[in-house]
């Protein structure tokens, strides 16, 4: 028996337009942000929503990856694909993510946002950033590898890991399709499986704009909108160059490859109207899955390059360690060489993988890169500390913009993509995961 976890219906969804998933969403933003902004006290009072909410995902994420990845494994023919598809992902991972890199130094080198701040280093707090850079001293590409693999078999699903997970998936899908008839049974249960931990999903996702209220309110209230207007020349320049990267370099590998990132986008419209709220592309992980499988995707590619994407393919975050490093030196009065430039380029390709999976992952990554020119006070984070929230939203979007391409790019490398599905699927409104229209 095979069944199609992630389907969902193509057909354009019935019902009244206020019951479509991201209108709620884009309604419990707007309605979050005038809570923040007008009763702060509130707004901060409202931030368990969202990390309940985001809580909540993340208990199905394990499941979705194992189901999936078993799956999709197990019905594979030719098991060397599994390690042709990795091969090809991480060769896309690595040249998009250098290209971001080399984008946001290009940016910062001609904007210059940083520039004309005078910014006294003496008068900067390193406790405010201390932390950040105690992660950033424990993580190392090493420790990181080896952390992928769990405790148990078992713990991979409990402690929350995307890698150890993913990895626990190969190994048990490789053993499931080698064992083969008499282990028949076995795939029907896990197939069986997966269509109810996706109908779970679906459920969840109906909290979607709870989740989206009470993490947009606490981060207007927290911070407050006036943190943007004191840094607005970095905050625009990051959202810029992230858009330029979208709609650009995406936008032409998407073209190359036969569709429109424009079109992706607003498929996705829903996932990213939830990352945008939440400031967690994690948040959405499990419904990009599903959408990417009604799409035409093998569930085998999506099970492989989304996870591993995850803590791979960061190009938001990529853009963003090159541009807040420069902005830094320059608001602290360093000139950088292009020979320090470019070491700081060189570092931020390891530590934006060692860093992976980490808890402000970003904001270590920054550390462990600025760590590499003495020159750069590490402290200079500070200027930055109270904006990286809002920056955080935008790195998430185009994380998970990024991802979504690679795993169609992937899939149509491997002949394991249904243009037909996938045309259909972009040329139109569809039911969304959870939609109380679906």
């Amino acid at each position: 028996m095979r069944v199609e976890a992630g389907a969902e219906p193509q057909a354009p969804a019935a019902g009244p337009w206020w019951r479509h998933l991201y209108v709620q969403v884009v309604a419990a933003i707007l309605l979050g942000a005038v809570v923040g902004h007008y009763w702060p006290a509130t707004g901060e009072a409202l931030k368990p929503l969202g990390d309940a909410f985001i809580k909540l995902v993340k208990m199905v994420i394990a499941p979705v990856i194992f189901l999936s990845v078993v799956s999709g494994i197990a019905g594979m023919r030719d098991l060397s694909g599994v390690g042709r598809v990795a091969a090809k992902a991480f060769a896309y991972f690595i040249t998009v993510s250098t290209g971001a890199l080399i984008l946001g130094l290009i940016v910062a080198n001609v904007v210059r946002p940083g520039a004309g701040l005078n910014i006294d280093p003496a008068s900067l707090d390193p406790g405010a950033v201390a932390d950040y850079v105690s992660k950033a001293h424990d993580t190392t590409i090493v420790g990181f590898l080896t952390d992928i693999i769990p405790t148990t078999l078992v713990s991979a699903l409990t402690d929350g890991s995307i890698l150890q997970t993913l990895f626990v998936a190969i190994l048990f899908g490789i053993a499931l399709s080698l064992v083969g008839q008499p282990a028949a049974p076995v795939l029907d249960l896990v197939e069986r499986l997966a269509l109810v931990v996706f109908r779970l999903v679906g459920m969840l996702m109906r909290l979607a704009p709870i989740g989206a209220f009470g993490a947009i309110a606490f981060t207007i209230g927290k911070f407050g909108l006036g943190t943007l207007v004191n840094l607005g020349a970095l905050v625009a320049t990051f959202y810029a160059t992230s858009l330029v990267f979208v709609i650009v370099v995406l936008g032409i590998i998407a073209r190359v490859h036969g569709f429109s990132v424009i079109r992706l986008i607003l498929y996705l419209r829903a996932e990213l109207l939830l990352v945008l709220g939440t400031s967690s592309s994690e948040a959405a992980l499990p419904s990009l899955i599903a959408k990417l499988e009604a799409a035409g995707c093998e569930r085998s590619i999506v099970g492989l390059v989304v996870p591993t994407g995850y803590s791979f393919n960061l190009d938001g975050t990529n853009i963003y360690m090159t541009l807040a490093a420069l902005f830094i030196a320059q608001a602290v009065g360093v000139e950088l060489t292009i020979g320090q430039q470019l070491a700081l380029l060189g570092v931020a390709m390891l530590s934006s993988k060692g860093a992976a999976g980490v808890t402000g992952a970003g904001f270590i990554t920054l550390a462990a890169t600025l760590s590499i020119v003495p020159s750069v006070p590490v402290a200079g984070m500070a200027l930055i500390l109270g904006i990286d929230r809002f920056m955080s939203e935008c790195r998430s979007l185009t994380n998970f913009i990024g991802n979504a391409v690679a795993t169609i790019v992937v899939a149509r490398w491997e002949g394991a993509l249904d243009r037909s599905r996938l045309a259909q699927a972009l040329a139109g409104p569809s039911a969304e995961p959870g939609d109380p229209a679906a």
